[in-house]
C-alpha cells in the first residue's frame, strides 16, 4: 500500500547505523544526525524534511559585515532557483537497516522516496530486498545492492519553493546510481544547480553608506555619497555536492549604486540617482578637502532642512553575479540588488566647517 504525506515532513523512525560508527540518522537527513548505541540503531523517531539537502555551502571571500538575513533581490522578477533536484541519499546498508526496522514496527514507521511519497514495509521489501519491478515499470534491487559500489539517490526540495509547483517535479521513486557517475535525468544536479542555489546563501554587507558631511547636511550644499571598498567587496560561495565531484563558486561584485534621497525637493548626482562603479571598482569618490562646494560623482544637495524629522535616505546597491564550477563550466546569474535606508540630518546654512 502507497502512503504518502504531506511535503515538507516526513516521518522516519529508522536510525542508520553507518559503517562501524555509532552513529544514526534518517535516511538523507544529514541534518538530523543523532549518535545511537554502539552496535545500533537508537530507535529515536526522525523527521526527515523535503527541503533537506547534503549541499554543502560556505562563504569564500569579503561579505564583511553581511548580518541581514535577507538575501540579494533578483533584478529580473521571472528568475528562479532550482525547485528540486536528486541527490545520493543513502547506501545499501542504511536501506536495508530503515527496512529491518519497518518489519519490526510496520505499522508505526515509513520510509520517504520520493519528496511526497513514504512507503511502508511491503513495498520496501518488494522493490528493493526482493528486486520486483514496480507498477511503473522500473526493476528492482536484489538484497538492496549490497557489495555494489554507489548509492541511493531522492529528490530533495528546495526549502525556499516548497509551493511552488516546479518543487514536485523531482518524484522518481529512490533509485540507485554507481558511484562516480551523475544520472541522466531530468532535475539531475549539476555545478549550475549549485551555483543558483548558492545564489540566495550569499551574505553581502548591509547597505550603510558613507556620506561627507558625517553629521548634518547643510541645505543647498551637495553631500558626497561613496562606499567603503573596504567593506563593499566581492562575495564569493563555494557550494558542493558531497559524493558526486560537483561544486560551483557564485560571486557577486557591486557594480552599481542607487540613491533615493528620501524627499522630492533633493537633487541627486548624477541627476538620475545611478552610480556606476569606477574603472577600479569602487562606486562613489571619498569627499577630500576644499571640494564643498563641487557636484560630487555620486551624492545628494537636500534643498530644505529636515526640521526634526530626518529624511530617510535609501540607497540601493547593484549585485553582478557570475559563477564557475566543475569542468570549466560557468555563466552569468541575474543581477541581484540589495537595498537598506539611513537618516539623514539637514540644517539651514549657519556656517561651514570642512
Amino acid at each position: 500500500m502507497r502512503t504518502t504525506t504531506k511535503a515538507g515532513a516526513f516521518l522516519l523512525t529508522a536510525a542508520l547505523t553507518l559503517g562501524l560508527s555509532s552513529t544514526a540518522y534518517a535516511i538523507g537527513d544529514k541534518n538530523n544526525q543523532n549518535p545511537g548505541p554502539s552496535g545500533g540503531a537508537n530507535g529515536k523517531t526522525l523527521m526527515a524534511g523535503a527541503g533537506t539537502t547534503s549541499i554543502e555551502v560556505k562563504q569564500v571571500s569579503g561579505g564583511k559585515g553581511g548580518s541581514s538575513n535577507k538575501p540579494v533581490v533578483p533584478v529580473d522578477p521571472n528568475w528562479k532557483p532550482p525547485a528540486c533536484w536528486y541527490e545520493p541519499v543513502a547506501t545499501s546498508e542504511e536501506v536495508k537497516a530503515a527496512t529491518d526496522q519497518l518489519k519490526k514496527t510496520p505499522n508505526e514507521n515509513l520510509v520517504p522516496v520520493t519528496p511526497s511519497l513514504s512507503w511502508g514495509e511491503q513495498l520496501m521489501v518488494d522493490h528493493y530486498e526482493k528486486g520486483k519491478t514496480q507498477s511503473d515499470g522500473a526493476e528492482g534491487y536484489k538484497n538492496f545492492n549490497i557489495g555494489k559500489n554507489g548509492k541511493f539517490w531522492r529528490g530533495v526540495v528546495n526549502p525556499d519553493m516548497e509551493d511552488d509547483p516546479a518543487a514536485y517535479e523531482c518524484e522518481k521513486n529512490l533509485f540507485w546510481q554507481d558511484a562516480g557517475v551523475i544520472p541522466k535525468i531530468a532535475n539531475a544536479p549539476t555545478p549550475k544547480v549549485l551555483a543558483s542555489y548558492a545564489y540566495d546563501q550569499i551574505k553581502v554587507p548591509d547597505t550603510k553608506v558613507e556620506l561627507k558631511p558625517e553629521g548634518k547636511s547643510t541645505v543647498n550644499l551637495p553631500t558626497w555619497v561613496w562606499l567603503d571598498k573596504g567593506t563593499f567587496e566581492d562575495v564569493k560561495v563555494r557550494a558542493e555536492l558531497p559524493g558526486t565531484g560537483l561544486w560551483a563558486e557564485t560571486t557577486a561584485k557591486p557594480v552599481g549604486l542607487h540613491l533615493e534621497p528620501g524627499t522630492a525637493d533633493a537633487q541627486t548626482f548624477p541627476a538620475s540617482g545611478d552610480c556606476k562603479a569606477n574603472d577600479d571598482d569602487s562606486i562613489g569618490t571619498p569627499y577630500t578637502k576644499g571640494s564643498s562646494k563641487q557636484d560630487p560623482p555620486c551624492g545628494i544637495s537636500y534643498l530644505r532642512a529636515t526640521g526634526g524629522k530626518p529624511f530617510q535616505l535609501k540607497a540601493s546597491i547593484t549585485w553582478e553575479i557570475t559563477w564557475e564550477g566543475t569542468g570549466g563550466a560557468g555563466g552569468d546569474l541575474p543581477n541581484g540588488t540589495f537595498d537598506g535606508t539611513q537618516d539623514v540630518e539637514v540644517q539651514e546654512i549657519q556656517s561651514i566647517n570642512r
